[in-house]
């Protein structure tokens, strides 16, 4: 009886090309030519019957059968070195998957990952980004960073960190900025995916917001970009968004005007008591770095 389980090579090809979404950047990773790389994932799709990845000119993206056939590759990967390691000694290195909300990543994690990979230098950590639930879905991660209620996400978790909302514009439009019904003189740029926006900010200020202009946008990256770009007046969402609203040049408004947000980012996993070593040396991490970030005072504030 012939098997349908395929290669363990062709498998970590895909997996590979999968994550960097590039033959040529999997042919780097695996010391392997792209012709190489692309010739085992022929192979693979032969036997399953089915293409993985649509090709384009200078990268790949896959197909629904390789995005659903993904994290149980990544999962049977991971858990082979696992065995692997436990049986037979310390591999020289450990892999970790990490999936985080966008703004959290560029804004918390990427300024303290440099001191993480000095720390820890045998954890090799992926990390993919997500704004919607949906985004969070099917997808096999050690640990995941999550905003809003961790119940849709997971079971397990850490309260990592909140928000505080406040204007933040052009320096030329901020210094037109004199009081707070000055802002309705301006178009506001609303990100639609969260739930304590403007609407939240003028409530809890007691103000009314009935002749406001929104532009909407779907993250707080493009909300930083357009208000660089004059479009209007962002929203901050300290400290997550900071590096964003320095990187755009923006400044706060007006010094006062704050309101706390209605929601937090939490650290997510199945279960904290089968977490692999990089996992909990990456949740101890974190929560230090997070407890830093909370004894900083906001940028502009």
């Amino acid at each position: 009886m012939s098997t349908r389980i395929p290669s363990l090579n062709w498998l970590r090809v895909f997996e590979a090309a999968a994550r960097t979404e590039s033959f040529a950047r999997a042919a780097t990773q695996l010391n392997m030519s792209a012709a190489a790389v692309s010739q085992q994932v022929k192979a693979l799709e032969t036997q399953l019957g089915t293409p993985l990845f649509h090709r384009h000119a200078h990268a790949v993206t896959l197909t629904e059968a390789g995005r659903a056939y993904l994290p149980s590759v990544q999962q049977s990967l991971l858990m082979l070195e696992t065995a692997t390691t436990g049986l037979f000694g310390q591999s020289r290195e450990q892999r970790l998957f990490v999936q985080s909300v966008l703004l959290f990543a560029h804004g918390v994690l990427a300024g303290g990952l440099p001191g993480f990979q000095a720390a820890f230098p045998n954890i090799n950590l992926a990390l993919s980004t997500g704004n919607m639930v949906a985004d969070f879905a099917n997808q096999f991660t050690d640990v995941q960073v999550v905003f809003g209620n961790p119940s849709l996400f997971g079971t397990e978790g850490d309260l990592l960190i909140g928000e505080t909302l406040y204007p933040m514009a052009r320096p030329d439009i901020a210094a037109r900025i004199r009081d707070s019904q000055d802002l309705f003189d301006h178009t506001l740029i609303e990100v639609s995916t969260h739930r304590a926006s403007w609407p939240h900010l003028f409530q809890e200020l007691r103000l009314s917001h009935a002749g406001a202009r929104y532009f909407f946008a779907d993250n707080s990256l493009m909300a930083a970009e357009l208000a660089r770009q004059g479009v209007g007046i962002a929203l901050a969402r300290a400290p997550a968004s900071d590096a964003a609203m320095q990187a755009a040049g923006l400044v706060p408004c007006l010094p006062d005007l704050t309101a706390p947000g209605q929601e937090a980012y939490h650290l997510i996993y199945p279960d904290k008591t089968s977490l692999r070593p990089a996992a909990r040396t990456f949740r101890d991490w974190l929560l230090d770095h997070v407890r830093s970030l909370r004894a900083e005072p906001a940028i502009g504030h």
